[in-house]
C-alpha cells in the first residue's frame, strides 16, 4: 500500500513577506548596542535581578548546609570546600525524621480532611437554599478576619482544660494540634470551592436527579470529578501552611522532644547555640523544603487554573 502524500505547507503572507525583498527593505531594523539596551535590554537586567533576588536566600542555605565552618559568621559567597558533616551532625543530634514524619502527618492529615469538608461545605452553599444560607457565608468570611494570634491564648487555655476530661486531644499532644489545624483554612477554602461550584453548570445535577441520583451521589460522581483543580490548589495551599506553621505548634506540643514538627524541632535545636549550629540547621531547612518541592511540581497543571476559575465568581 502506497504511503500518504505529506501535505505541504500553505505559504502564509508572512512566508511572502519574508521572501519579498521590497517587503523587508521596508521593514524597521532591529535595535542594537545602546538602543536596544533602552528598548529592550533593560527588561532582562531587571529580570536578571529579581531572579537573583530571589534566589540568594536559598543559595545561602544551600551554601552554609555543605560549609565546612557551620557556623552564620563563616559563611562565604564562594565555598572553598564542600562537605556533607552537616547532615551527619544533624541526623546525629537531632530525631530530625521523627520531626519530618510528624510534620507530613499532622499538615498532611489536616490538609485531606480540611479539603473535604470545605468541598462539603462549598457544595451546600452553592447547590442547596436554605434559611441562613446567606448570613451562614457572611459569618465563615468574618470569622477569617479575626486576627488569628489574639485567639491562640484561648486556644491554648481550652486545649489545657480539655486534657482534664479528654487527655488524647488536650495540650501536649499531637491529635490536639491536628484538630485545632482543621478550622484553620475552613472558611478560605470553602469561598474558594464555591465560587468554582458556581462555574458547574447546574444542568448536570438536574440530569442526575431524574435519573435518581441523591445530592450525596450527585457530589461524589460529577462535582468532585470536574472540580480537580480547584481540590489540588485548596490542598496544596493548606498543607503548604500547615507545614510550615510554627505559632501554634509550639504552643500546643509541649516540651517533648519527640512530639514537635519539624519547624518547631529545629527552632528548639537552633536556639540552644544559634551561631554553631547553623550549618546543620541549614541542612534540615533544605531537606524540609523537599516535600512542599514534591508537591508543587507533581500539581503545578492543576493550580493555576483552579486558582483563577475559583476567584472569578463569588
Amino acid at each position: 500500500m502506497a504511503a500518504d502524500p505529506v501535505p505541504m505547507p500553505v505559504p502564509t503572507t508572512e512566508h511572502a513577506a519574508v521572501r519579498d525583498p521590497a517587503i523587508r527593505a521596508t521593514r524597521t531594523p532591529s535595535p542594537k548596542g545602546v538602543r536596544w539596551f533602552k528598548e529592550l535590554g533593560w527588561r532582562y537586567l531587571v529580570a536578571l535581578l529579581a531572579v537573583a533576588f530571589a534566589l540568594m536566600p536559598a543559595y545561602f542555605v544551600v551554601l552554609a548546609s555543605v560549609s565546612p565552618t557551620a557556623t552564620l559568621q563563616g559563611s562565604q559567597l564562594l565555598p572553598r570546600e564542600v562537605t556533607t558533616a552537616n547532615y551527619t551532625r544533624l541526623f546525629e543530634v537531632t530525631p530530625f525524621w521523627t520531626w519530618l514524619g510528624n510534620s507530613l502527618k499532622i499538615a498532611g492529615g489536616a490538609a485531606i480532611a480540611n479539603m473535604m469538608l470545605s468541598a462539603m461545605a462549598a457544595y451546600a452553599f452553592s447547590r442547596l437554599r436554605f434559611v441562613g444560607r446567606r448570613v451562614g457565608l457572611l459569618t465563615i468570611l468574618l470569622v477569617q478576619m479575626f486576627p488569628q494570634l489574639l485567639a491562640n491564648v484561648a486556644i491554648f487555655l481550652f486545649l489545657v482544660n480539655v486534657r482534664g476530661y479528654f487527655p488524647a486531644i488536650g495540650f501536649g499532644t499531637q491529635l490536639g494540634l491536628f484538630l485545632v489545624y482543621l478550622g484553620g483554612a475552613l472558611g478560605t477554602n470553602t469561598w474558594l470551592m464555591k465560587g468554582f461550584f458556581d462555574t458547574v453548570p447546574t444542568d448536570l445535577d438536574e440530569s442526575a436527579r431524574v435519573d435518581g441520583a441523591t445530592h450525596g451521589q450527585i457530589f461524589v460522581r460529577i462535582i468532585l470529578p470536574l472540580s480537580a483543580p480547584i481540590l489540588v490548589v485548596a490542598g496544596l495551599l493548606s498543607f503548604i501552611f500547615l507545614f510550615n506553621e510554627f505559632i501554634l505548634a509550639s504552643i500546643l506540643l509541649g516540651q517533648e522532644d519527640a512530639n514537635q514538627t519539624l519547624a518547631t524541632g529545629l527552632y528548639r535545636f537552633i536556639d540552644q547555640n544559634y551561631g554553631q549550629q547553623w550549618g546543620p540547621f541549614a541542612a534540615g531547612a533544605l531537606i524540609g523544603s523537599l516535600p512542599t518541592l514534591l508537591l508543587f511540581l507533581f500539581g503545578q497543571r492543576w493550580i493555576v487554573s483552579g486558582l483563577t476559575s475559583g476567584s472569578v465568581k463569588g
